[in-house]
Formats: structure tokens, sequence, C-alpha cells
């Protein structure tokens, strides 16, 4: 049994010592195979970088032989360069020597002239000597009292033929001017065409039958609330399909058009609506005068303008002069100016810009005691005009004195619009005038807010403030004005003043 047990530990010891010995052999045989890859590998990588490294090599060296042949050319192109301009240095150097040989021998060939030239003078002196001592024997008379007999003489024979020129040149001056000028007058006339402008005091508003109603509204109050609002007379009467809106001054008219036609298209007619339309209306009017300035600036080609002067020329739409659009007025005058101006030789561009702006102060809001055309030189000057525009603008009724050649071609251009057959009406103008007094004449009382002149003048609708005037004082204010009116103007027939605030007071004025 021991010796059983013995032999198997001596037999498992001999099997560990062989076991051991084929893994050492296997584990040595495997270490030098990994050692064989890993110096084949270094091998490889090592060639590797050899050949990047030379191929880096070889490009930088060509790059770096482009660099020096870049810089070769540039310098062979300096060189040829530098001994381009040495030889043209050296040509100009020997064309300066020869130019400078000639110069000298030409300054000899004077000299020798000049020389010759002297001898001759001092011969001729004494010759004219000789003969001035021989004329002096003769004549009994020195040189110097000679020449003042001769230089009288001619004095009056040049005189006599001065004064015949100069009257000769006078007469036909006057001949050609007064032919030029009409030549030139009648070309400009020929060349502008314009239509004759009416201007009417009433506009007529076409809407449905059935609409009529709801416009005058319960008790005639919408109707009531419109006239207060927009300062025009409405008339609504059996004329089918229509409303007559009546005011001497365009514009009222024309807001009252609109917001009569924005009230029909939205169907709500009342005092507080139309109120409110009435000032968005009055809004869109004045983006439109500034779109009709900016349009009218462009067509005629005068341009930086100030914004406040393009919304007074388009507010001269809606303004009349003697019955005569103000804006068709000034356009033509514009142009007028241009062709005038061109005709004498002018700046017709400044020309045509003073012609549009001439009657501007017939628009303006300030300086209303001032004539339109010195309003309109204020305005001018303060928008940073031209002196000359100004002066055109304000001498063109010789209110101030003319300073510049523009000027009188504004005058006459403005007298040649106005002058054309039917193209301005006397009494129109007159009339408005008359209107705008008595209106201006009741806003000058305290506490009135708005003045309209309505029905041709025959009534004056005051309205006041209720927090300025009592019920008690519209009586007082109708009267007083009745009074000033029939003291102060001329007018036919009757006005009717009618005073409004919360109740109405009315009186006439006979």
């Amino acid at each position: 049994m021991v010796l059983t047990i013995i032999t198997g530990v001596i037999a498992l010891l001999v099997g560990m010592g062989i076991s051991y010995f084929l893994w050492d052999k296997m584990l040595a045989q495997k270490v030098a195979s990994i050692k064989k890859n890993a110096e084949s590998d270094a091998e490889m990588v090592r060639r590797q970088k050899e050949l990047q490294a030379k191929e880096r090599f070889i490009q930088l060296k060509s790059e770096h032989e482009k660099i020096v042949n870049e810089r070769n050319s540039k310098l062979s192109q300096a060189e040829t360069r530098v001994n381009q301009k040495e030889a043209s240095i050296s040509q100009k150097i020997e064309d300066l020597a020869r130019k400078k040989n000639e110069v000298e021998a030409i300054q000899e060939k004077l000299r020798a002239q000049i020389e010759v030239s002297e001898k001759k003078a001092e011969e001729l002196d004494k010759a004219r000597r000789e003969q001035i001592e021989k004329l002096q024997t003769i004549s009994g008379l020195s040189a110097e009292e000679a020449k003042s007999q001769l230089v009288e003489s001619l004095k009056e024979e040049a005189r006599s033929m001065a004064t015949g020129y100069v009257n000769e040149i006078m007469e036909e001056a006057k001949m050609t001017a007064n032919k030029e000028s009409k030549r030139i007058v009648v070309q400009t006339i020929q060349r502008v065409a314009a239509e004759a402008a009416i201007e009417n005091s009433v506009t007529v508003f076409n809407v449905e039958d059935e609409i009529k109603g709801r416009i005058i509204g319960r008790e005639g109050r919408n109707i009531r609330a419109l006239e207060a609002a927009t300062g025009i007379e409405i008339v609504v009467d059996d004329t089918p399909e229509a409303i007559i809106l009546s005011s001497f001054d365009p514009l009222r008219r024309e807001i009252a058009r609109l917001a009569l036609h924005q009230l029909v298209l939205d169907g709500r007619i009342h005092p507080a609506r139309i109120e409110e339309v009435v000032e968005k209306v009055k809004k869109q009017v004045e983006e439109e005068m500034v779109e009709i300035g900016k349009r009218t600036s462009i067509d005629l080609g005068v341009h930086g303008l100030h914004p406040e002067l393009i919304k007074l020329i388009g507010k001269m739409k809606y303004r009349s002069s003697y019955g005569q659009n103000l804006l068709q007025h000034s356009r033509e005058v514009a142009n007028l100016c241009s062709v005038m101006a061109t005709e004498l030789g002018l700046n017709a561009k400044l020309a045509k810009r003073a012609g549009l702006l001439h009657d501007i102060g017939k628009v303006a809001e300030e300086e209303k005691d001032l004539p339109h055309a010195l309003a309109g030189m204020k305005l001018a000057e303060k928008y940073k005009e031209r002196p000359e525009v100004c002066n055109a603008i304000g001498s063109h009724h010789e209110e101030v004195e003319m300073t510049s050649l523009i000027s009188p071609v504004v005058q006459i251009c403005d007298a040649i619009s106005g002058a054309r057959p039917g193209a301005r009406r006397e009494i129109a103008e007159q009339y408005i005038k008359r209107l705008n007094d008595l209106e201006s004449l009741a806003l000058s009382y305290p506490g009135v807010t708005k003045t309209f002149a309505i029905q041709a003048g025959r009534e004056l609708r005051v309205i006041v403030g209720s927090e300025k005037v009592t019920d008690a004082g519209i009586e007082d204010l109708s009267l007083e004005l009745a009074k000033k009116i029939q003291d102060e103007m001329t007018y036919p027939g009757q006005i009717k003043i009618t005073v409004i605030r919360e109740t109405r007071a009315v009186s006439f004025a006979k």
C-alpha cells in the first residue's frame, strides 16, 4: 500500500517535470517569434518613415526652387526696367544737350539782330528829331502845342461819331428787344398748353334715395352732426339719387364727400360715428396732400423741397385763385418759367422752382395778415430756399424790389397764366375773400372754436366751447357779431348768425 502511494507520487512528479520542460520550450519559441515579428514591423516602419522624409524633402526642395525662380524672374524684370529707364534717361540727356546747343546758337543770332536793330533805331530816332525840328521851323509851333491841337480835334470827332453810334445802337436795341420779348412770350404761351379751370362751390354726392333718410337721422341729428363736423351745408331735396354739398372751401367739400362715402359704405350713421369718420378722413386728406405734393415735384423735376413745402403744394389742389385751381396755376407758371428762362439763357431749374412756389403763401396758415407774396417769401426763407427763389416769390406782385433776373420771369409767367381767357373769375375771388373775412371775424371772439360760412355767405354758423361760454352768453355773442358784421363788412342782403352750444340763439344783421 505504501509502495503504491510512493510509486504514484514519483510518477506524478516525473509528469510535472516533463510538462514544465515542454511549457518552457514552447514559451521560448513564442518569445522568439514575437521578437522576430517586432523587428520586422520596426524595419517596415523605419522604411516608411524614410520614404516619407524623402518625399517631404523633394516637395520642399521643389517649392524652394519655385520661389527662387520667381524671385529671379522678378529681379530679371526689374533689371530690364532699370536698363530701359537708363537708356531713356541717356536719350533725354542727349536731347537736352542738343537743344541747349541749338538755343545757344539762336541766342547768338538774336544778339546780333538786336545790335543791328539798336543801330537802326538810333538812326530812325535821329531822323525823326531832324524832321520834327524842320516841322517846328516851318509851322512855328512846338511839338507839345501840335500834339494838344491834334488831340483836341480827334476828341471832338470821336465824340460826334460816338454819339451817332450810341443813338443808332439804342434804337436798334429797343426795336430788337421789343421784337425778341414778344417772340419769347408768344413762343412760351404756345409751348405750354393748359386747360381753363373753373371752381364750383357745390359738389354732388350720388346716393340711393333710401339712404337719404338715414343720412338725415332722427329729427335731423345726423345731418346736423355732419354739418357741424365738416363746416358745409348739406342740401337733401327731391333730386333723385343725389345730395348737394355746398361750401366755398373745396377742402371742406372733399372731406365731407369722403366722410359720407365711408359712412354709407359702413352703414353705421350716428353722431359719434360721424365725428370719428370725419377726423379719420381729415388725416387721410392730409396724407393725400403730401402725396400730391410729392408727385407734383417729381413730375416737374423740382427736388430737395422741405416736407412742409411739399405738403403746402399738395394743399393747393384744394384752393382756387380767382376761380382758377391754384395747383394747376402753379404747375402752369412753373412750366412757363422753365421755357422762358431757357429762351433767355437763365437757370431753367431755378426758374421752375420759383414758379411752382410763387403762390405758396395763399395756402399758408402762418402770416395771414401779410399779402400772399410776402407770406410765401417768409415761408421760403424759413425752409432754406435760395435767395433768388425767395425774391422771385416776394416780388411777383412788386411788394419787394427785384434782385435777380428770375423775378421778372416769374412775374410775367404769373400774368400770362392768369390772363388766359376763362382762367380766372374776379367775382368768385371776391366772394371767397368775403366769406374768409366773415369766418375770421367770428373766430376772433374768445370762446369760439369753429366758424363756418354757409349758404353762399348768407349764414354764419359759430360753434363755441361749453366751458368758456354760457347759455346766456351765446345770445350776447350773436348780437355782438351781428352788430360788428353790420358795421365793418359790405355784403348783399342779410346774414344769419347762428351760435351753437347746447342751445342756439339766432339774430339777423340787417
